[in-house]
């Protein structure tokens, strides 16, 4: 029986970081992304809910929106599962703090910045020389030079975040850490054993929610489960066509246990059967 919640569920996720009470939380996270000119000393946080002008125009709702008193705007995303368009849907979504920010009559146009944050349960770098856990995004020029510094993306791959424990050097290492990791966590590890993480496993045990929130989260991780579940069926079943049509090509067995990620034994198998039918 798990002792902390599942961050990556919706639940989990606005409980550690989209709380009034836990803000520190949020902000010393974001902290550990933001280079020394635009660290957080406060925020308060917007609704999650943005509304385009127009009725019949497209919303969109984010996790976590806030803003810092200095005036930085932050979308924070849980992304739990692999979408179509995701790049888009990113740029998308910094649309809607930028045009926030106009005002009415006379406005010169300059910005605060924005940051999109997005925390991502899988990985969008299909190709293997370019995986990165970490990409931060900005607009630059032909020569690399940043060209525009207020809107940045910053985009965490969870799965290839591969750190142990003796090997984390950073807070930012720690956080990552303690998200990869919360749900399978029994007792606060000696590394994490600080006011900041003590806090953090506090606000995450499931013996401190409610009997309304205890609910709340357990419906969504029978959601978080049956989607995860769909997925990695899905994507057995077209390893499985795809060996299916190597056969049929006569494509030896490990040139198609290399490209779908099936042992040779199970492309044996699978062959012997396509033979029956």
């Amino acid at each position: 029986m798990a002792k902390y919640i599942n961050p990556y569920t919706d639940f989990g996720f606005k409980k550690l970081f989209g709380e009034e009470g836990n803000k520190d939380l949020l902000i010393d996270f974001l902290n550990q992304l933001l280079p020394p000119h635009h660290q957080i000393a406060d925020l308060n946080f917007r609704n999650p809910e943005s509304s385009a002008d127009l009725s019949a125009e497209r919303k969109a709702i984010f996790d976590i929106h806030c803003h810092s008193l200095s005036g930085e705007r932050f979308i924070v995303e849980m992304q739990k599962a692999k979408v179509k368009y995701f790049k888009d849907r990113s740029l998308f979504y910094v649309t809607f703090p930028i045009r926030d920010q106009a005002q009415k009559g006379d406005w010169s146009f300059r910005l605060e910045p924005i940051y999109f944050v997005a925390i991502l349960d899988f990985e969008y770098d299909e190709a293997e020389e370019r995986r990165k856990f970490r990409r931060d995004v900005a607009l630059k020029d032909q020569d690399g030079e940043v060209f525009f510094d207020k809107l940045h993306f910053k985009f965490l791959q969870m799965p290839l975040f591969n750190k142990k424990e003796n090997e984390l050097k950073s807070k930012f290492d720690k956080w990552c850490y303690f998200l990869k990791n919360l749900e399978s966590f029994d007792h606060i590890p000696s590394i994490l054993n600080e006011p900041i993480f003590q806090k953090a496993f506090g606000t995450a045990e499931l013996a401190n929610l409610s009997i309304e929130q205890r609910a709340i989260y357990e419906e969504n991780l029978i959601q978080y489960w049956g989607m995860k579940s769909a997925l990695e069926t899905a994507v057995e079943e077209n390893k499985i066509e795809i060996a299916k049509i190597m056969l049929i090509n006569n494509e030896p067995n490990e040139k198609i246990a290399l490209y779908t990620g099936l042992t040779v034994e199970q492309i044996k198998q699978l062959n012997n059967e396509t033979k029956k039918h």
